[in-house]
């Protein structure tokens, strides 16, 4: 199991730096309070990018930095024994990505009785499971997914001219982030006529099941010509699949996320487009609102980071400032 920890402090003119995997380098001050981000994973191009976000605001601000993740952002019963094992440690800020929107809840109740703040980054816990346990959380910070799933729909429909035989590759089914991208997706394709989804299927977030889910699609439903994938990763291993049937350029595919793989397929043509988070923005304003609650400063509610759609025609910007 692989897990990442790293730690930075700001002492007057002294920045601590990042250790190695596995290893909590030294910090500046250890009185210092710290903010633990647990994310689902950091093998995950999105997730690293979140964390470098994260770190450089730390380093700027002279915030104390835990960041651990498991190695699969399937692994919710990992990342629950991840956030006991910080609340016994004391951290006073825990900033989280939940691998499963109502298993979380458990996790942040205990947080709630230790009397440790909590920002959900990301993923929202879910609403009723919330309800239900009375839980508290100071904020949340992500995108809109459901708005990003219709960006999706109509570039798929605008690229295909209102026709296509449509396999959709989704995340983990009851995770907040791919159902809303899923159906936001549908929503916006559900009214043409010309338009077909022949297959859904979960490929949990990763490449290779991308790759697997999709062949196998292929081979029940050889007339898709189309793809419309909840991630990146999943639609960099359909790209994949498709090539192993000789049928590049005669599929179009769709990711969500714009990570540095997909924008490369994207100028080589084998992906068409993908609608871009800014996942280093989320770390950043995750660790200026930790900083903000150490401080007894309040803090809003919710923070939105904007969405894009990254074509070949309209590469990805500069990341923009989040939302207040």
């Amino acid at each position: 199991m692989m897990k990442r920890t790293s730690a930075l402090v700001v002492a007057t003119a002294l920045a601590a730096g990042c250790g190695p995997r596995g290893e909590a380098p030294k910090a500046e001050s250890p009185a210092a309070p710290r903010v633990a981000l647990v994310l689902k994973t950091l093998n995950s191009p999105f997730f690293i990018d979140m964390e470098r976000g994260a770190l450089e605001a730390a380093k700027r601000l002279g915030v104390n930095l835990t960041v651990q993740a498991a190695e699969r952002e399937v692994d919710v019963d990992k990342q629950m024994q991840i956030i006991e094992n910080l609340i016994q440690t004391g951290v006073k800020v825990l900033l989280v990505t939940p691998s499963g929107s109502k298993e979380i809840v458990p996790a942040i109740a205990k947080a709630n009785q230790a009397g440790i703040h909590v920002v959900v980054v990301d993923t929202r816990v879910d609403p009723q499971a919330a309800k239900d346990a009375g839980i508290t959380v100071d904020s949340y910070i992500g995108s809109d997914n459901y708005e990003g799933g219709k960006i999706a729909g109509s570039y798929l429909l605008q690229a295909t001219g209102g026709k296509a035989n449509v396999g959709v590759l989704e995340g983990i089914p009851g995770h907040e982030t791919g159902d809303q991208r899923l159906r936001g997706f549908k929503d916006a394709v559900k009214d043409a006529k010309g338009v077909k989804i022949v297959a859904s299927q979960t490929a949990n977030w990763e490449r290779d099941q991308g790759f697997t889910v999709f062949q196998n699609m292929l081979e029940a439903h050889p007339e898709i010509d189309a793809v419309f994938s909840a991630n990146d990763m999943m639609a960099l291993g359909a790209v994949e699949a498709i090539a192993a049937k000789g049928k590049t350029g005669k599929i179009k595919v769709v990711g969500y996320d714009a990570v540095e793989d997909a924008k490369k397929a994207i100028a080589d043509g084998t992906i068409m487009g993908s609608v871009a988070q800014f996942p280093s923005e989320m770390g950043r304003v995750a660790v200026e609102t930790a900083d903000k609650l150490l401080k007894g400063q309040p803090v809003p509610a919710e923070q939105l980071v904007r969405i894009d759609l990254v074509t070949k025609d309209k590469p990805a910007g500069s990341a923009p400032g989040a939302k207040q």
